[in-house]
């Protein structure tokens, strides 16, 4: 079973491919504005390390956010458009999740945050102590302060905070939880899409493999142009209301 996993939730794309249950080949690319113009070609150039192509891929999975809206829609649609046109599945997972994967078998909780600007963040509670993050609390985007004010409510456990976000608002954390707030060393706060890979494993071993056309994003808030959108929409409403005066 050959699996192409990505992420490009992030400034970084991430892509791994597994071979029956083994990481052959994984990169790591600060696409930053490029994405669109180097994914297809870093896909193609890691596979022919391997010495394989992108028929050889039984599994097409992506992160399906939260993070970059741009990045994760053309993650998404990169994915699609090459199950679809080898005619194989899909396999979709949150990109928190491969985050916290970063710290599989820990005895601590593990809290991905990362960077959704507008002074907040991308985040998440999870338990890592298995080979399958199990979450206390849902993906979710929130001021990082307040996060923290609600994870010293539910539990007095130390936490493992790793992601952009984390390294951002470390001041924050520290502040709010004091040496509750476990901080990840630099090399474990970029997620790995091959974490990527196991999840889309476990997809399929669990009968849970898409078809392109289900493989969607999660957005847990509007994007800035459809925030814009909308004022535009409600401004317009509020002239057609004065003239009607």
């Amino acid at each position: 079973m050959n699996v192409l996993a990505i992420d490009t939730s992030t400034s970084f794309a991430s892509i791994a491919v597994s071979v029956d249950e083994q990481i052959v080949a994984e990169t790591l690319v600060n696409t930053n504005r490029t994405l669109s113009a180097r994914l297809i070609p870093e896909i193609e150039r890691l596979l022919s390390t391997v010495n394989l192509i992108i028929a050889d891929i039984d599994i097409f999975s992506s992160s399906i956010g939260p993070g970059s809206f741009t990045g994760v829609r053309g993650g998404i649609a990169t994915i699609q458009g090459l199950a679809l046109a080898l005619g194989k599945p899909c396999a979709g997972f949150s990109s928190l999740a491969m985050l916290a994967m970063n710290f599989s078998f820990s005895k601590m909780l593990v809290c991905p945050m990362l960077d959704a600007r507008k002074s907040e963040v991308y985040t998440a509670l999870y338990d890592c102590s298995g080979q399958i993050p199990s979450s206390r609390i849902n993906d979710s985007v929130v001021p990082p302060v307040v996060f923290c004010e609600h994870l010293a409510s539910v539990t007095e456990d130390r936490i493992i905070f790793a992601g952009d976000g984390a390294v951002i608002y470390r001041k924050q954390i520290a502040d709010s939880l004091g040496d509750q707030a476990v901080f990840s060393p630099f090399q474990l706060n970029i997620p790995h899409s091959a974490n990527g890979a196991f999840l889309a494993l476990h997809a399929s071993l669990n009968g849970n493999l898409l078809e392109p056309s289900q493989l969607l994003p999660l957005y847990l808030r509007a994007s800035d142009a459809e925030i814009m959108k909308t004022k535009a929409l409600n401004a317009r409403d509020e002239v057609a209301a004065l003239k009607g005066i």
